[in-house]
This record gives C-alpha cells, structure tokens and sequence, in this order.
C-alpha cells in the first residue's frame, strides 16, 4: 500500500504532467507562439499530403521525403480516428494521447519489489524539454510502442517480441530492443510479426518498400555529428551549401560524400561493438534488456547520418524504461541524455538559424548537445560492459574497470 509521501509524490508527477503537455498542446495548436520556426508544418503540409495519397491504398511512391518503413502508414493514418477534428489537431491529440499511454506503462512498470517510479520523472521532464517538436511528429507513438515492448520482456515475453518486431516496421530502430534477449520464444514472435506485416502491406498497398532507396540517398544533415566538419570548414574557405534535400536540411558540396561515408563507417563499428558485447556478456539481470536497447538506440542514433530533434525522444523513453528497474546503473547517461534535450530545443527550433548559418552561437550548441549525446554513449557502453561481461572490463578500450559483484540473474 503506497505511503502518504508516495501519493504525494505521484500526485506531483501527474500536476507537472499535465501542465507541461498542456502548454506544448498550446504550442503545436499556436494559442502560443514558441519561437524559430513553424515545427508544426510536418503535420499540416507533409503528413497530411501522405495521408491523402496513402488512403487511396497506395505509398507515395514519387515523393523522396517518405523514408520509413510501410507501418508508419499507420501513425499517418491514426488521425482518421478522430473525424470530428481536422487533421493536424488530431493528429497533435492522439501524440498527446500517447504520450499519456506511456507514462501510464512506465508507473506501472515502476510498481513491485527492485523497482522505481524515476523512469516515469525521466519521462515527465524529459519530453517537454524538447518542446513542440515532440507533438509534431509521431516518434512518440513509435517510444510507447518501444516503451510497452520492454516493460513486457520480463513476464510477458512473446508479447515484447511481437512489439519489438512491429515496431521495427514503423520506425526501424526498436528491433534494437532485441540485443539482451536470449529467449527464443521472443525472438520467434518479433520473426512472425515483422514478417507478417511486411508482408500484408506488401500484398495491400503498392511501395511498401520504396523508402528504402530514399533512405539510401540522404547525405549529412546539418545537426549531425558528422556536420560539424562542415560548420567549422565553412570558415575556411569549403565551397559547399546548405540545402533543404530528402526533407532535412543538409550540406551538399564537396566531401560530403566522404563524411556521410565515415558515418556509415562508425554506425558499422557501433554494430560490431554490440555484437562483441552479446557474444562475451555471461551476466544477464532484469534490467539488463532495457539497458542494452538504450545503449544501442544510443549508439545509432549518436553516429546517424541525421540526428534530428525528435530522436531525442527514442532515448528518452528507453532511458525511462531503464531507471524502472532499482538495479539498473544507467542514471548518469540517462542525464546526460536530459541535458543533450535541453540543449536540442535550443538548436531546434530557436536558435536553428544560427545553426543554419554555421555561426559561433550555432555552432557552440551543436558542439554540446553532440558532445552530451558521445558522453552518454560512452559512459552506457562503458556501464552495460562493465555489469554483464565480469572480470574482463579492461579488454574493450570503451569500458575500462572492473564489474561490480554479481546481483541476482534473472533469465532475459
């Protein structure tokens, strides 16, 4: 039975709930003016040409902007839900609606021996620092499918593999929720499930996979990692430019190629780090699988071609996820990941002029959010090696130190 200091605390989560989510509703319906630019028109001009095209039964096949997987059709097309509404109000209506559903999983998910109520604060705070943009895209529909799929993979195996495997079909990166699990039922169920609806829009819809071609073509978008190579060669004389290509804002010139290369080239070493990690871990805890997919959405999303503001909200909800679990030491990247969200509403959409032009300001804030989100890939490399792979810490540079001693092992 909660304590009195337990109800007050849950009280306060949920006032600070609903005041945050009411101003960013406030922002995206423009009652409030948030300054940079309009973030709101995704939905209004892009979603909602999709979603014209995409009930006719088909994919927008001529449209390079569409880069997702064919089940995102399905956050485009959840709007229609609500008829009653126009289809940018909707659509802000049903991010907040899952927005809801997901701090609901997440006090769930925190109840019970050897858990914590912090993951649902991470995710209270966590997404009104990125302002409006959070409700302006549908990344947090995909967070709260990736948010039920690891709440489920303790009890209800089969389930978080049928939600990792849907969610790979929305939005690609929560197959990463598989790394740590070693159940085969799981593995099975997220096999048939993505299978199943890769195959039915297949059948259905004409250009389920056409995204894959767009993807491929993308160069270096301007809040990247990698872009930083161009923002400072600007001042030096590079004869390049920044354009709006495949719907973000990227440098194109000379080079580009060569570093959009790189980042594929890091992305490759991320991947075989993991592996090596899966190989050697012989520890595996509770919080062990959440721990895992977060420092693999880390990793990829660090080392991307694109880091675009509402990555940020992937993290944060994994990150969530992890500090639900008492066990779990993954509190100093995960605050790192807060920081990297303040610093990115200021880069977008306040100050995104600045990062347009490559000015002192500009450049100044990608140097730190980017410089935030490398920390936090570190330290939860260094952290997941360190308490899954005992006694041989010292063998990956990433992960120096010994592993703490050994806490109860719970089958994963």
């Amino acid at each position: 039975m909660e304590t009195t200091a337990g109800r007050g605390s849950l009280a306060w989560l949920l006032v600070i709930w609903a005041l945050t989510r009411t101003a960013l509703l406030l922002c995206v319906l423009k009652v409030i003016v948030f300054p940079g630019p309009d973030v709101t028109s995704d939905v209004s001009v892009i979603y909602q040409g999709w979603y014209d095209v995409l009930r006719t039964g088909t994919f927008p096949l001529n449209d390079v902007t569409w880069q997702y997987p064919p089940a995102a059709a399905l956050a485009i097309l959840s709007p229609g839900l609500l008829p009653f509404l126009e289809y940018p109000t909707a659509f802000f209506v049903l991010a907040c609606v899952a927005d809801l559903i997901t701090l609901a999983m997440l006090l769930y998910g925190g109840r019970g021996p050897g858990r914590a109520r912090r993951g649902a604060w991470v995710w209270v705070a966590g997404v009104p620092l990125l302002g409006p943009t959070v409700y302006a895209r549908y990344d947090v529909m995909v967070t709260a499918v990736a948010v039920a799929g690891l709440l489920a993979a303790g009890r209800h195996p089969r389930v978080a593999g049928a939600l990792a495997g849907f969610g790979a079909l929305v939005k690609v990166w929560p197959a990463l929720l598989l790394l740590a699990v070693r159940r085969r039922g799981t593995w099975v169920s997220a096999g048939v499930t993505g299978v199943g609806v890769a195959v039915l829009f297949a059948v259905l819809m004409p250009g389920a996979f056409a995204f894959l071609g767009f993807q491929r073509d993308r160069g270096t978008e301007v809040e990247s990692l990698g872009s930083l190579v161009f923002h400072v060669a600007r001042h030096h004389g590079w004869e390049g430019e920044v354009l709006l290509n495949y719907g973000s804002v990227e440098f194109l010139g000379p080079y580009v190629n060569w570093v959009s290369t790189g980042a594929l080239f890091l992305t490759g070493a991320a991947l075989g780090w993991l592996v090596l990690w899966r190989v050697v871990a012989n520890r595996f805890e509770a919080h062990t699988v959440a721990d895992a997919a977060f420092v693999g959405v880390l990793m990829f999303t660090t080392t991307s071609r694109v880091i675009s503001p509402q990555y940020m909200v992937w993290l944060v909800g994994v990150g969530a996820v992890c500090l639900c679990f008492r066990g779990s030491r993954m509190g100093g990247p995960v605050g790192l990941v807060l920081g990297a969200c303040l610093v990115t509403v200021l880069e977008f959409p306040l100050w995104f002029a600045h990062v347009v032009a490559s000015d002192v300001l500009g450049v100044s804030l990608l140097v730190l959010r980017n410089g935030l989100l490398v920390g936090a890939t570190v330290v939860g490399a260094r952290v997941l090696w360190c308490t899954t792979v005992p006694g041989r810490g010292r063998e990956v540079p990433l992960v120096p130190g010994p592993a703490r001693a050994a806490e109860t092992r719970v089958s994963s």
